[in-house]
């Protein structure tokens, strides 16, 4: 569990630093590959959702 949340608390720091819409967007499918890698998930769905999510996260501006 502290492994889990300590890679989600990378990936919120790594977010905030993104200044496009393409960085925020990349960086999220790198997290997100790397988070469902870290927990026995499928990396593509992980890197697709996380992407999705690190747009959305920019467009809306919250992070």
């Amino acid at each position: 569990m502290r492994k889990k949340l300590a890679v989600l608390i990378l990936a919120s720091i790594a977010l905030a630093g993104c200044d496009t819409l393409g960085e925020s967007a990349g960086m999220g499918a790198l997290v997100g590959a790397g988070v469902a890698g870290v927990t026995g998930g499928d990396v593509v769905t992980g890197a697709v959702i996380g992407g999705g999510v690190g747009a959305a996260c920019h467009a809306t501006n919250t992070c």
